[in-house]
């Protein structure tokens, strides 16, 4: 009797488990295909760490193309060419690694959307194993242009700060259309560490790194067709 009340319930668990990794993300996707996700599991926590929350929804529409330009620079440049995981930049990193270099992430926009949408804050194996997982259900159901619209309104970029629109208001007291190159440039730099980095009194080294991701968003423009 004991024997069988313990398959029964590893039964249970393995098929909430199935349901959990197989059905609701691509149930949660196809809805986000149509309407904004209300919140993100990085939100809630930084919600009870005591951040509070501005998230404002805007359409891509609504938002200067500087900043979707900035951001691709700095993060992904190859957005457009590949489906989530970018296998000449994990390539790179690894030869870099075993060149003796710091073992670095080869994170795509695809694959940062997907985890701000679904999974926690952290480095591990298995969150990264999530991640690659999620990313293939990402590109499989939504179109590039709306990868970069939920992208760009669910990233971080200050305490308690989501989204073009809060980040714009918040930094430079304007709306998410009225974005500078500069200032796209200087939101970007913010997402490798958006607690601990400034838009408006960046230090030396990333006012640099803004002026760079500035001019470079303008170079790589040929490659960015595919949301435009």
């Amino acid at each position: 009797m004991k024997s069988r009340r313990l398959r029964r319930l590893l039964r249970r668990t393995l098929l909430a488990l199935a349901i959990i990794v197989f059905v609701l993300p691509p149930t949660a996707l196809l809805l986000y295909r149509l309407v904004p996700p209300p919140a993100t599991p990085l939100m809630l926590i930084r919600l009870a760490e005591g951040h509070g929350m501005d998230y404002r929804w805007r359409p891509l529409e609504a938002i200067a193309p500087a900043l979707p330009a900035a951001v691709l620079a700095a993060e992904d440049n190859r957005f457009c060419r590949h489906w989530g995981i970018d296998w000449q930049a994990v390539e790179q990193a690894w030869a870099e690694f075993r060149n003796g270099g710091r073992l670095r992430g080869a994170s795509t926009v695809s694959m940062q959307t997907a985890k701000n949408l679904f999974l926690w804050p952290g480095r591990s194996w298995l969150r990264k194993g999530l991640e690659a997982y999620l990313v293939l259900w990402v590109e499989l159901l939504w179109d590039k242009q709306r990868i970069i619209e939920v992208y760009l309104n669910i990233a971080e970029f200050g305490p308690g700060l989501y989204g073009a629109e809060a980040a714009a208001q918040h930094w430079f007291g304007r709306p998410a259309d009225g974005l500078s190159r500069l200032q796209a440039a200087r939101l970007a730099v913010l997402l490798p560490d958006p607690l601990d980095r400034s838009a408006v009194r960046p230090t030396p080294r990333l006012a640099r790194i803004a002026q760079t991701v500035a001019a470079r968003s303008t170079q790589i423009a040929p490659l960015l067709d595919c949301y435009n």
